[in-house]
C-alpha cells in the first residue's frame, strides 16, 4: 500500500470524528463520532417513530416524564457543569447558573404546557351562534434544533424543552465546539424512558446542520450568527419547512441621570465582562446621560479592573472558546481607538492567543466596529448622551434588535418600551431571560420567532380550530336555497351591529382619538 494511499485512508478516518478541546489548554476532552446525512436521516425516522407515542400520551404523562428528567438533571448539575467547564472554558459557577435557568424553565413547562395549549372554546360571534368553537395546539411532530457553544445547556433548552413539552421529539445538533454537553443532555433523557427516541444528538460540523435542515423535519430552531441563520433560512427553504431564528446582538444599555449609578456599573459590568463577554444578550454598548456619566464610568471602570480571565482560582472569567473570535475582539478594540475612542481599561494587549481581558471605551464614534458590529467579547463602549431621546435613537439605530436594559429612576418603563428590541430589562440586566414565562427573541438581524413562555410553546405547534354547529340556524348562509328575504335580513343585521362604528364623523380623526381616550378615562 503506497504513502498516498495511506495518508488518503487515514484523512478519511479524520473526517469522521470530531474532536473536542478545553479552550484554555488545547487538551483534548472528547472524541465524538460525525453524523453524515444518512445518519442525520435515520435519526429523523427514529424520532417520527416516537413522535405519535409522544404527543399521544397526553400533557400530564408528559409533564412527569419531563419532571422526571429535571429532576436527573438537578441530582447530576455538577457532572454536567464539569462538561459544560471542560468544552467551553466557563467557571464552573456560571456552568451551574445556565443549568439552573435551564431546570426552572422545564419546571413551568411541565405546570404550563396544558393550560397554554390545551383545547379552549372562543366565541363564535352573533353570525354564529348555533355553533360552538374551540381551538387548541397540536405538536408538529420532529423538530431540529441547532444550538450554539456560547451557553451550551441553556440556550438550546429554550427549543429543546419547549418543543417537547409541546408533544414534539427533537434531534439536537449541539456546536462541534460543545458535543460533549448535547451528548450528555440527550443520554439523560434517554434514561428516563431508554425505549423512545424523544431527544437525539447529531455530531458534526456545517455539513451535519446542514443535513438537519433538508432532513424529514417539521421545524427548525437555530441560534447562532445572522450569516449562519440566513444560510439555514435558505436551506430550510428547499422544503419548505419553517423556522425559528435567534442570530447576534448588539445590546445597548441606557443610564438616566437619576438612575441608581452603583447598581447601574453593577450591571454593566455583568453584562459586558461574564461568560468572557459571549452572550448574545450581553452589554456591548452604554448610552449614559453626560450629568453622570463620568461618575458611572469611573464605577464602571473599577468593577472592570476587579475582574480577570485566567485558569486560577480568583479568575472570573474564562478563555475565549472560539479561538477566531479573539481577533473580531482585538479588531473592534484597535478599531475604536483609530477612530478617536479611548481606553479607559485595557486596550489592544488585553487581547491574547486565549484570553480578553476586560476593556472599558468611552467616546467611541458611532460608525466604528465597536459600536456597530457584534464584538461578542468582555468589551464595552460607553458613550455620553445629552438626553433620553438622543440614547433611544442611538441605542435603536443599529441592525439588531435582541435585548437591552434601562437604568432610570422615574422613566424606565417608558425609556423601555421605546427601544427597538424583542425584550428589555429596567434596572437589571438580562433578567427577562430567567422569566420561564417571557418570550425571548428578537428583530431585524436578531432574527424572529420566539422561544420560552407560551409564545415558545406555541412555536412548536400549529393550531387546530374547530367548529361544531349546535342547532339549526335561524338564518342559513352557506346554501344556495338562500332567498331573497334573508339576504336583506343578513344586511340589515350587520347594519345594525357594525354600521354604526363605521359612519364617519365630521371631527378630524386625532380629536375623535382623543375624546375616545378621554372618555376611557373617564
Amino acid at each position: 500500500m503506497s504513502d498516498t494511499v495511506r495518508q488518503d485512508q487515514q484523512d478519511q478516518q479524520d473526517q469522521q470524528k470530531l474532536e473536542s478541546f478545553d479552550p484554555a489548554t488545547g487538551d483534548v476532552v472528547g472524541v465524538h463520532a460525525v453524523d453524515d446525512a444518512a445518519s442525520v436521516e435515520a435519526a429523523v425516522a427514529r424520532a417520527r417513530a416516537s413522535a405519535a407515542w409522544w404527543a399521544g400520551i397526553g400533557f400530564d404523562a408528559r409533564a412527569e416524564v419531563l419532571g422526571q428528567w429535571r429532576a436527573v438533571l438537578t441530582r447530576r448539575m455538577a457532572q454536567l457543569a464539569d462538561v459544560v467547564h471542560a468544552e467551553t472554558g466557563k467557571p464552573h459557577a456560571d456552568a451551574q447558573l445556565e443549568i439552573g435557568l435551564a431546570i426552572d424553565h422545564l419546571a413551568w413547562i411541565g405546570a404550563k404546557a396544558e393550560k397554554v395549549l390545551g383545547r379552549h372554546r372562543v366565541s363564535p360571534g352573533l353570525l354564529l351562534a348555533n355553533h360552538s368553537a374551540s381551538v387548541e395546539y397540536l405538536p408538529l411532530g420532529v423538530v431540529g434544533v441547532i444550538g450554539p457553544w456560547n451557553y451550551p445547556v441553556f440556550t438550546p433548552m429554550g427549543s429543546i424543552a419547549y418543543a417537547l413539552g409541546a408533544g414534539n421529539t427533537v434531534v439536537f445538533k449541539p456546536s462541534e465546539l460543545t458535543p460533549g454537553v448535547g451528548v450528555w443532555l440527550a443520554d439523560s433523557l434517554r434514561e428516563v424512558v431508554p425505549d423512545q427516541h424523544l431527544l437525539q444528538t447529531v455530531i458534526g460540523w456545517g455539513e451535519t446542520g446542514t443535513a438537519l435542515c433538508r432532513a424529514d423535519i417539521d421545524k427548525l430552531a437555530f441560534t447562532g450568527s445572522t450569516a449562519t441563520g440566513k444560510k439555514v433560512m435558505a436551506t430550510c427553504a428547499e422544503n419548505l419547512t419553517p423556522v425559528v431564528i435567534e442570530a447576534g446582538g448588539k445590546d445597548a444599555l441606557i443610564v438616566d441621570e437619576d438612575a441608581d449609578l452603583d447598581a447601574a456599573a453593577e450591571a454593566a459590568a455583568w453584562g459586558a465582562f461574564s461568560n468572557a463577554g459571549q452572550t448574545c444578550i450581553g452589554v456591548e454598548r452604554v448610552y449614559v446621560h453626560e450629568k453622570v456619566a463620568d461618575d458611572f464610568i469611573g464605577r464602571l471602570s473599577e468593577r472592570a479592573r476587579a475582574v480577570h480571565a485566567g485558569v486560577d482560582a480568583e479568575a472570573k472569567l474564562g478563555p475565549m472558546t472560539m479561538s477566531s473570535q479573539l481577533e473580531v475582539v482585538r479588531s473592534h478594540v484597535d478599531d475604536a481607538i483609530a477612530r478617536g475612542g479611548r481606553a479607559v481599561v485595557g486596550g489592544p494587549e488585553s487581547v491574547d492567543d486565549r484570553f480578553a481581558q476586560p476593556v472599558v471605551l468611552v467616546d467611541v464614534p458611532e460608525d466604528s466596529l465597536a459600536v456597530t458590529e457584534e464584538t461578542f467579547g468582555p468589551t464595552v463602549v460607553v458613550n455620553r448622551v445629552g438626553c433620553m431621546d438622543e440614547a433611544v435613537e442611538k441605542a435603536n439605530a443599529g441592525k439588531y434588535g435582541l435585548g437591552g436594559a434601562v437604568f432610570s429612576g422615574r422613566r424606565g418603563a417608558e425609556i423601555a418600551r421605546q427601544l427597538r428590541s424583542g425584550m428589555t430589562s429596567v434596572n437589571a440586566v438580562i433578567a427577562f431571560a430567567a422569566v420561564p414565562s417571557l418570550p425571548f427573541g428578537g428583530v431585524g438581524d436578531s432574527g424572529f420567532g420566539r422561544i420560552h413562555g407560551a409564545d415558545g410553546l406555541k412555536e412548536f405547534t400549529y393550531a387546530k380550530a374547530v367548529t361544531r354547529q349546535r342547532m339549526k340556524p335561524v338564518l342559513n348562509l352557506t346554501t344556495f336555497e338562500r332567498t331573497e328575504e334573508q339576504d336583506t335580513l343578513f344586511a340589515t343585521m350587520l347594519t345594525a351591529l357594525h354600521g354604526r362604528a363605521s359612519q364617519i364623523g365630521k371631527r378630524p380623526l386625532r380629536e375623535r382619538v382623543a375624546a375616545v381616550r378621554e372618555r376611557r378615562r373617564g
